[in-house]
C-alpha cells in the first residue's frame, strides 16, 4: 500500500504528448521522450493514473468533441491506459472552476479515482498546472519545456527535468516514508524537535507515526516549541529543554549532565531525533547514549560512529519537511496508520465555519514579513469584498495587528495555542507570510493564502498537503539566502503583491465540497 501517493494526475500536452496548439488530428499526437516508461512504473507501483487537461480549443471551435475523443484514444493507445480523464471545454472568459489553475479538475480527479488531493501528485509543464494542484491541497512537479516561463519554475515546488526524473521522484519520496521492518516492539520512545511552533508542528504526523507504534512517547522540545508539542495527540509526557547548538538565540554549552540524568530516569527504551537539514543529530546523540538510551535513529550525512544505531541517509535537501521527519520515522520502523493524514483533529463551532478569513500578521523573522501597509490594503480589500476578516497576532504584536485591521477588520485577543487552531480551523482561510501559524493551518486542513518571501524554498516550507496559493516574488534576489533581515531596500518580494491578488485567491481556495459540486 502507497504510504504517501494513491494518484499522479498528468497535463496532456506539453507534459505527456508533444503539445499541438489545438490539435484535432491523432495522426499528429506524438509522446514525449520517455513519458510512456515513466507511466508503467508508476502503474506497476500501484499508483492510479489521471489526465487533468485544459482543452479551450472546444469552446474556441478549433476541433470538436469527436476529434477531441480521438485524439485521446491515441494518446492511450500510446502511453497505455488512464485510470480518468478530467477535461475542461471552456475558455477564459468562462469563468469556470474546472479550468487550470482553478482546483476543480483535481479535486474532481481525487475523486473519480477514490482519493483524496492530498493523496495526488500533479506533473505538468507550466505553472498553471502546479497552482491547480496546489489550490487544491494535492502535491505538484513541474517539467519545464521551452514554453515555461522562467518565474513559474521559480514558484514551483518541485522541478523534475524530464517526465522519467518526475516519476523517479516520486518513487523515491514513496521509498523514503515507507517503513523498515522492525525487530522488536518498540516500548518507551523519545522523539525530538527542539525547534520553533511551525517546526514542531511539520513533524507532527512522523510523531504520530511513533506514538501509533509505541508503548509511550516522551517527547524532548525547546521552550518555543512547547505549545505546539502540546496539541499533538501521542505524546504522553514533554521534556522542554534548550539545546544550544539548535536554539535561534542560544546560552552557554551548560546543564548537560542535569539533561543526561533525567533522561536517564525516564528509562528510555528508544529515541527518534527529527531535525532540519541544516542541524546536527549528533551532540544529542552523545548525550542519549550517555543516558543509556539503547537505539537511536537520526538522520546523518556525517560519520556517526557508535552514536547512532539507524543511521539514516540520502534524503534530499529540498524534501518537504514533513515528509522528511516522516522518512526518520519510517527508518526507525515507524508509519502512519492505514486512513490518518496526521492531521490535527480540531472541531469548530459549526455556525462559524467559513464565516471568516483569519490574516496573521506578524511572522518570524523580518526578512518573511509582508510590509504592515501592504497587508493595511489586504484587509480592506478583503473586508471591500464582503468578507469578515479577523486579524491574530502575539502578544508583542498588538499595535501591528491594530494598524493592519484599520476600521475594517476585528482584531482577535490573546489565544492559546489550541485557541488558535480552533480559531483557524474554523476560518476559510488564512492569509500569513512564511511562519508558525501557515503551519498550524495546514495541520487542522484550513486553506492558506501564503505570502511567502523566497529565502528558503516553498517545497520545503510552505504549507503541506493543504488547498493553498503562493503569492510574491519567487524569483526576487533574496531567493534561497535564508536572510532573516530583507537584504533588498523596499522588501519587492512580497511589497509588490497586489490586495486583488488576495481576494482572488481566496475565491479560488473554495472547499473541496464546493468545488467538487460547481465542477458536476
Amino acid at each position: 500500500m502507497a504510504e504517501l501517493f494513491e494518484a499522479v494526475l498528468f497535463d496532456r500536452d506539453g507534459t505527456l504528448i508533444v503539445d499541438v496548439p489545438y490539435n484535432g488530428d491523432p495522426a499528429l499526437v506524438e509522446p514525449m521522450p520517455g513519458a510512456r516508461e515513466a507511466l508503467d512504473r508508476l502503474r506497476a507501483a500501484g499508483l492510479r493514473i489521471g489526465v487533468v487537461t485544459n482543452q479551450s480549443g472546444l469552446a474556441r471551435g478549433r476541433f470538436t468533441a469527436e476529434q477531441l475523443d480521438a485524439v485521446n484514444a491515441r494518446v492511450e493507445q500510446l502511453l497505455g491506459p488512464f485510470d480518468d480523464w478530467q477535461i475542461c471545454p471552456h475558455d477564459e472568459t468562462a469563468g469556470c472552476r474546472c479550468r487550470k489553475p482553478a482546483p476543480g479538475m483535481v479535486v474532481a480527479a481525487a475523486e473519480a479515482l477514490g482519493t483524496t488531493p492530498a493523496r495526488c501528485v500533479m506533473i505538468g509543464d507550466i505553472g498553471r498546472d502546479a497552482e491547480a494542484a496546489q489550490a487544491a491541497g494535492a502535491a505538484a512537479i513541474l517539467v519545464p519545456t521551452p514554453v515555461t516561463l522562467p518565474a513559474e519554475v521559480a514558484a514551483a515546488p518541485a522541478v523534475a527535468p524530464t517526465i522519467s526524473a518526475a516519476a523517479d521522484l516520486i518513487l523515491q519520496r514513496e521509498a523514503l516514508v515507507a517503513p523498515v521492518a522492525r525487530s522488536a516492539a518498540a516500548g518507551n520512545v523519545l522523539v525530538v524537535r527542539s525547534d520553533s511552533a511551525g517546526d514542531v508542528l511539520v513533524t507532527g504526523p512522523a510523531i504520530r507515526a511513533v506514538a501509533a507504534g509505541a508503548e509511550r512517547v516522551t517527547m524532548l522540545c525547546g521552550p518555543r516549541g512547547r505549545s505546539a508539542a502540546e496539541l499533538l495527540p501521542g505524546v504522553d509526557e514533554i521534556i522542554e529543554w534548550r539545546l544550544p547548538w539548535i536554539d535561534a538565540q542560544p546560552g552557554p554549552v551548560e546543564g548537560m549532565e542535569e539533561l543526561v540524568a533525567l533522561l536517564r530516569s525516564k528509562k528510555i527504551d528508544e529515541a527518534v531525533v527529527f531535525t532540519s537539514f541544516h542541524q546536527s543529530a549528533l551532540p544529542l546523540a552523545l548525550l542519549m547514549r550517555m543516558a543509556g538510551i539503547g537505539r537511536i535513529t537520526a538522520i546523518s550525512e556525517d560519520y556517526p560512529g557508535s552514536l547512532l544505531d539507524v543511521r539514516h541517509r540520502g534524503v534530499p535537501v529540498g524534501l518537504p519537511e514533513p515528509e522528511r521527519a516522516r522518512s526518520v520515522a519510517a527508518a526507525a520502523g515507524f508509519a502512519l496508520p492505514p486512513g490518518d493524514d496526521g492531521r490535527l483533529r480540531v472541531t469548530a463551532a459549526p455556525a462559524e465555519r467559513g464565516d471568516y478569513v483569519v490574516v496573521h500578521p506578524g511572522a518570524s523573522c523580518e526578512a518573511r514579513s509582508c510590509p504592515p501597509e501592504t497587508l493595511r490594503r489586504i484587509v480592506a480589500a478583503l473586508a471591500g469584498a464582503g468578507h469578515r476578516v479577523l486579524i491574530t497576532g502575539g502578544p508583542d504584536e498588538r499595535h501591528l495587528a491594530a494598524y493592519v485591521a484599520g476600521d475594517t477588520a476585528d482584531q482577535v485577543g490573546r489565544t492559546s495555542m489550541p485557541e488558535l487552531a480552533t480559531l483557524l480551523a474554523g476560518a476559510r482561510a488564512l492569509i500569513v507570510a512564511n511562519t508558525g501559524p501557515a503551519h498550524l493551518a495546514a495541520a487542522v486542513g484550513t486553506p492558506v493564502v501564503s505570502l511567502y518571501a523566497p529565502t528558503v524554498p516553498y517545497g520545503q516550507w510552505g504549507p503541506y498537503r493543504v488547498p493553498n496559493i503562493r503569492l510574491g516574488d519567487a524569483a526576487a534576489p533574496c531567493r534561497d539566502s535564508r536572510a532573516t533581515t530583507c537584504p533588498i531596500d523596499g522588501h519587492p518580494c512580497l511589497s509588490t503583491i497586489e490586495p486583488a491578488e488576495v481576494v482572488a485567491a481566496v475565491a479560488r481556495l473554495t472547499t473541496p465540497a464546493e468545488i467538487a459540486e460547481a465542477a458536476a
